[in-house]
């Protein structure tokens, strides 16, 4: 199939995304081929730009946060059927490695190859100027056909809007399962999510669907501190020292139950600023990506053994794409998740370079690409 896709030649040199023809091969067995509704501009794409993802390898075929309607499947596939409503997860799930039957499925075996440049069979399914392409998490989003791995597709209802449903492959369920799953916010919490974004915003849903009591959204962007209001944070606040004021103010100076940092660029200081406002036997987690190479990191260890505080990483928010996904598609269905409020713009594959300047400009909560 001839195609167009958003592609990037130079990794890591800030020169943007290039949309240009592309062929994609049929499916193989074990995939499908899906003609997508819509994908999400995700930092995480814009990481393999600026280089805080070091690729040794190009072209890469961008965007993992999507959903559509199968339009073909590969020999033997039963999972899925022509005209079936799928999103796609960034990272696949087998179902069969030691993580996934032990229930963590963000940490299946087969993700560990999402950046390898190739399909999990070792080849590849798109081709630009002559040249194999790599695709961003086996899928590549920024076409509107993506061939994708079964391990990463997962069926929806059909009354689901698939604009909306793009959300829920990626920036959805690691915000909101980083709250609900890795933070363990308990009834009556205060939870402090750091980084309003497409994915903090998620993490402040989570925290009002777990009951959290005060829920502090942290941003230097004025307009996305309104907009967590809207999507249920009680306080909010500009910069850390604003923050931990208002934490103070409201737990007697003990500090907050539970702390997200879902920033888009989570630098090595930053983690003594978030420490400082967990109480003791609180939980910071780590939910946004810092730059591979980074090494140095700011931390009062002595005070974070001391006061028994814990600090977990979250990939994907802890979720399992085949149980969360389905989840979260229905939890919108019934008025419980807001999808809708999350996308403030919407564009076409041609004006991609521009939904990433206006995600580094603060504009967005969640830029998404619109198909036809």
């Amino acid at each position: 199939m001839k195609t167009r896709g958003a592609l990037i030649w130079e990794p890591g040199t800030r020169s943007g995304w290039s949309v240009e023809d592309i062929e994609i091969d049929p499916p193989k067995e074990h995939e499908a081929l899906i003609k997508l509704a819509a994908s999400g501009i995700c930092h995480s794409d814009d990481h393999i730009d600026t280089g805080d993802i070091p690729l040794p390898w190009a072209p890469l075929l961008g965007g993992h946060e999507g959903a559509g309607v199968v339009e073909e499947v590969g020999p033997g596939v039963t999972y899925v059927k022509p005209g079936d409503h799928v999103v796609m997860s960034f990272l696949p799930s087998c179902g069969r490695c030691a993580m996934c039957v032990k229930g963590k499925g963000s940490l299946c075996e087969l993700a560990a190859g999402v950046l390898s440049g190739v399909a999990p069979d070792g080849t590849h399914r798109v081709h630009a100027r002559g040249k194999g392409v790599g695709c961003m998490s086996y899928l590549g989003t920024f076409s509107p056909y993506v061939c994708a791995p079964l391990d990463a597709v997962v069926k929806v209802p059909e009354d689901m809007p698939l604009d909306k449903a793009a959300l829920i492959g990626c920036g959805v369920p690691t915000g909101w399962g980083s709250a609900v799953y890795a933070a363990e916010i308990q009834l009556g919490d205060t939870v402090v999510v750091v980084g309003t974004g497409g994915v903090g915003m998620n993490a402040v849903q989570g925290a009002r669907l777990k009951g959290a009591r005060n829920i502090v959204a942290v941003d230097p962007v004025s307009f996305k501190r309104e907009k967590a209001m809207e999507f249920g944070a009680t306080h909010a606040a500009s910069d850390w020292a604003e923050a931990r004021e208002i934490v103070d103010a409201l737990t007697n100076g003990q500090g907050a139950e539970r702390v997200i940092l879902t920033v888009g660029v989570v630098e090595g200081d930053m983690l003594e600023e978030a420490q400082q406002l967990v109480t003791r036997g609180g939980v910071l987690v780590l939910t946004g990506v810092s730059p591979a190479l980074q090494r140095e990191v700011k931390l009062d260890i002595f005070t974070v053994v001391l006061s028994g505080k814990r600090i977990q990483g979250s990939l994907y928010g802890t979720t399992n794409a085949r149980t969360d996904i389905p989840l979260l598609a229905d939890l919108y269905l019934r008025g419980e998740l807001k999808l809708d409020e999350l996308i403030t713009r919407t564009y076409s594959l041609d004006d991609i370079n521009q939904a990433f300047r206006d995600m580094h400009d603060g504009k967005n909560v969640r830029g998404v690409i619109v198909y036809d």
